[in-house]
């Protein structure tokens, strides 16, 4: 088609999260939108695995705040208990230590007290949690106020310099503890090792490490203990599919096996479509990339001023990416939960090896996800689909996964069995499969194979991702993990209504009259 009969359409980059949720969004606020997406199937990381009987999440496992998911489907006026069967789990994870120790993490602020006095007694370690608690629960309703529902990407686009001064802006300012850590903030509450090595784990949702990444991020605890952890039957990719229907019934249109290979750009440096890789010239008034920010400029925008002006604005760092075991086997074991997490014996070590010297941990926290716990369906007949994530460095040019994977998948089996008593997980084994951090950048197109984009590290700027209205070229907005607000399910799934929501504001595109919800509405209530 011409440019002129597609001037008035809007175009997303990457059917992920991020994609189908600004997809939806701008769909459902009456607006024409194509989505190119480079491979076979919608949903990004959030992909599923199928062989022998046995189905896997391949990408995210741990369902948070479906207020978010919700407030996407009240866009179109649809109830999200309609599209998806929601579980709550609690406890919502299980813990195990090295020294032999399990804790498990209950929703209820009491229940988890009467279980850290009996973990630890004479330790105090309820009242020190209670308290967490409420610093989390601050920083959760600071980042509701100034962080969440917008564009942003840096501290100047939450607070004009007068109202810093004042003193309700000033006192939040504070309470973010600008002056420490997630690492120093948990233990300044509580001071029992295998407990704060818990809680430090809030903060690999950001894929980033605890003595580096900001304060603030201590409200992602408030933020799952608040809505839960939950489970959509069918898999985390019952999520991308809900979506996929959803865009499917407002109209949007879907281009697979379409990679773009650049962003065209009219006379004046703002968005005039893409040119995808068949030679495909696309019109666009205006469009969303959810595609990795730092490769949108690097190579989408290579050679513009554009880029250049992202590269030299702040240096981003890649957060960690990881490798990821499919394993069915013929048996389950019963002291899994659903959601799991094997601890290092020393997380120092750990966060040193993977963050500081670039090389995978000598003995690492292994994430476990036991799903037939919840839905026996995705196993044979008393058998389990396990799924183990274990963090990496990001890939360096240096690493030959090839080589490496081999001796790195001993090491984690080893882990298993020795910390959490899967002694014969080996022998069990009736399917198995892998990704890579080189798998991830080669199927996902995510820079350095890094899982979550961009690292959060750094005091002040940590908890800051590139801006979802892109402030170099107009008309193009960005929506995914290494956008604003970040990695994760829920501010992925934020970020494409937050891209949505600055290209509607911007009023550069014909649309539809329609009506629509404020821009930063109260916490949510969870309506399933």
């Amino acid at each position: 088609m011409t440019r002129e009969s597609r001037s008035g359409r809007v175009g997303v980059i990457g059917g992920g999260l991020g994609g189908l949720a600004a997809a939806c969004t701008l769909a459902a606020w009456g607006y024409d939108v194509v989505v190119f997406e480079r491979n076979d199937w919608l949903g990004g990381k959030a992909a599923v695995l199928e062989a022998d009987g046995f189905r896997f999440d391949l990408g995210p496992t741990i369902f948070l705040m479906p207020s978010v998911l919700a407030r996407i489907f009240a866009e179109a006026g649809r109830d999200l208990r309609g599209a998806l069967d929601l579980v709550p789990l609690d406890p919502q994870w299980r813990s195990f230590f090295d020294d032999g120790s399990i804790l498990d993490l209950h929703a209820d602020s009491g229940t988890m007290s009467r279980t850290l006095a009996a973990f630890a007694p004479g330790k105090d370690l309820d009242e020190g949690y209670r308290r967490f608690l409420g610093l989390a629960e601050t920083l959760r309703s600071i980042s509701q106020r100034y962080f969440f529902w917008r564009s942003a990407g840096s501290l100047k686009d939450l607070f004009e310099l007068r109202s810093t001064f004042q003193p309700r802006i000033l006192a939040d300012v504070l309470a973010m503890r600008p002056w420490t850590t997630v690492a120093g903030t948990v233990r300044s509450f509580v001071n029992e090792p295998r407990v704060a090595q818990m809680l430090d784990h809030f903060t690999q949702y950001v894929g980033s490490a605890p003595d580096a990444a900001p304060a603030v991020l201590c409200g992602i605890a408030a933020m799952q203990t608040g809505e839960g952890v939950w489970y959509p039957r069918g898999g985390t990719r019952a999520v991308p599919r809900a979506l996929a229907e959803l865009a499917r019934d407002l109209g949007v249109e879907w281009r697979l096996n379409t990679p773009v290979r650049s962003i065209l750009r009219d006379s004046r440096g703002g968005v005039a479509g893409v040119l995808t890789e068949g030679g495909e010239r696309v019109g666009l008034a205006a469009l969303v990339s959810n595609a990795d920010s730092v490769r949108t400029h690097r190579e989408l925008l290579a050679g513009t001023v554009a880029a250049a002006r992202f590269e030299s604005r702040r240096r981003y760092e890649s957060a960690c990416s990881g490798v990821v075991l499919s394993l069915g086997l013929d048996r389950r074991y019963d002291q899994l939960l659903h959601h799991n997490f094997v601890f290092s014996r020393d997380p120092e070590e750990e966060f040193r090896a993977i963050y500081r010297e670039g090389r995978p941990a000598p003995d690492p926290t292994c994430y476990v996800c036991a799903p037939s716990r919840t839905e026996p369906e995705v196993a044979p007949p008393g058998g389990e689909a396990l799924y183990v994530l274990v963090h990496t460095p990001y890939l360096r040019d240096d690493h030959d996964w090839d080589r490496m994977l081999p001796a790195y998948r001993r090491v984690i089996l080893d882990k298993l069995g020795r910390t959490a008593g899967l002694v014969d997980l080996e022998a069990r084994i009736r399917f198995e499969s892998w990704l890579t951090p080189r798998d991830i950048q080669d199927r996902y197109g995510v820079w350095n194979g890094a899982i979550y984009g961009l690292a959060s590290h750094g005091r002040l700027q940590g908890a800051f991702k590139p801006s979802n209205r892109s402030p170099d070229v107009e008309r193009l907005y960005l929506a995914g993990g290494a956008a604003h607000p970040g990695p994760g399910m829920p501010m992925v799934l934020m970020s494409g209504w937050i891209a949505a929501d600055a290209l509607d504001r911007d009023g550069l595109v014909n649309r539809a009259l329609r009506n629509r919800m404020p821009p930063a509405t109260p916490r949510c209530t969870p309506v399933w």
